[in-house]
């Protein structure tokens, strides 16, 4: 019998709370497919499951808070008899669960709870717009087929509850701050940091990208985003102390370089989901995924291995007009890219002062794994890949 797992969503999950199962007992699955939906002090994931059988038992119920690690459902590996799974099952110690109170001004906006014991049924559009509108679904009166939860609903609850939003929303993202407070404090606390810092001429790669987006059609153009991506994966390969993961002391370096990007979302906060093997991508490819990755991030429709998976960060705050910017490293990863604005400087080209678009990368690295001659080579690579666009 297979026992699958909370799983941690991001360095600052603890636990979750069970929003809804996308599956029964009986249906078979296979790895990679969603089966439930867990929220976080963040966002709602799509949860997947990472291994091919058929679900025996949902042990969690939707609802609940489950911390990080307990087994919230069993499967049957193939071959494995139901009978041969419940013998294990009895032996099983029941998993902790701890319930989870609806936020003030959404229980107010409930018209009328759900039966006790009944899985509360909500479309996953009324659950996307659930997140967008900061209204917990599982608290929302559903007057849809059998007494489903639909858009309209979350809308109407949404609607009424503002009579009382600042509460409600000052919880939510006091949750958030809390949470990503206890990872950079846990983050500070564990993990010895050093920084450098590299200013990139980047008038080769302004100018390539102007020369290339000229030939593309407007929905495949390409940002410089993009080729920072890109650059830091090829790095990565070349210094792969750069790219893993730190438990326990012991480092492991990843065998694919999958980049959470920092994003910010629209009710407050920051996460950091994943694009994964980005060295294998094209810039083409990469744009999509990171068009496609904000606009779910801040849609509420994430997936776990997106949370779960990245083995290095990168934070861009050059739209907010920052110079420069020196990270707080994600633990268990080792490492953290950072990127200021793009903007016209002064710097000396060929042996003459000029005028051109530059940034400032920085690094946050893990002294524990590398030191500062490693992560002076690292940025330098980044910096010399940047310099050959047309190579990336």
């Amino acid at each position: 019998m297979i026992e699958f797992k909370l799983p941690s969503l991001g360095a600052d999950m603890d636990k979750g709370k069970l929003l809804e199962w996308r599956v029964k007992p009986g249906d078979r699955v296979k790895r990679g497919d969603i089966v439930a939906v867990v929220d976080t002090s963040k966002v709602a994931v799509d949860v997947e499951i990472w291994n091919d059988g058929t679900v025996h038992e949902l042990i969690a119920e939707p609802g609940v808070t489950i911390e990080v690690g307990t087994v919230i459902a069993t499967l049957l590996e193939p071959g494995e008899t139901s009978e041969a799974a419940e013998a294990a099952r009895r032996t099983r110690p029941a998993p902790a669960a701890v319930p989870v109170q609806a936020e003030p001004a959404v229980i107010a906006a409930a018209t009328a709870p759900a039966p006790v014991g009944e899985r509360r049924r909500v479309s996953p559009v009324a659950r996307r717009r659930a997140v967008e509108m900061g209204v917990d679904a599982e608290a929302v009166a559903g007057t849809g087929p059998h007494g489903s939860v639909t858009s309209e609903d979350v809308e109407r609850a949404a609607a009424a509850a503002k009579a009382a939003p600042p509460a409600a929303a000052a919880d939510r993202q006091g949750q958030m701050r809390r949470a990503i407070a206890a990872a950079m404090s846990r983050s500070k606390r564990e993990i010895p940091h050093y920084y450098l810092s590299e200013r990139i001429a980047l008038q080769n790669a302004t100018l390539w990208l102007q020369a290339e987006n000229a030939r593309r059609p407007v929905t495949e153009r390409v940002l410089m985003a993009a080729l920072f991506l890109k650059a830091i994966a090829l790095a990565c390969e070349k210094y792969p102390d750069m790219n893993g993961l730190c438990r326990d002391g012991t480092f492991a370096p990843a065998a694919s370089v999958h980049v959470g990007v920092a994003i910010s979302l629209r009710q407050g906060g920051l996460i950091a989901p994943a694009i994964h093997d980005v060295q294998q991508k094209s810039l083409t490819q990469l744009m999509q995924d990171l068009t496609d990755l904000v606009k779910r991030a801040r849609a509420g429709s994430l997936r776990s291995s997106e949370m779960s998976d990245p083995t290095i960060t990168v934070t861009n705050l050059g739209d907010q007009g920052v110079e420069s910017v020196f990270g707080v490293i994600y633990p268990p990863q080792a490492a953290l890219v950072g990127f200021g604005r793009v903007a016209e400087q002064a710097c000396v080209v060929d042996g003459g002062l000029r005028i051109i678009p530059a940034v400032m990368a920085s690094l946050a690295a893990d002294h524990r794994v590398s030191d500062g001659h490693r992560g002076a080579l690292f940025l330098a690579e980044i910096h010399r890949l940047l310099q050959q666009p047309e190579t990336l």
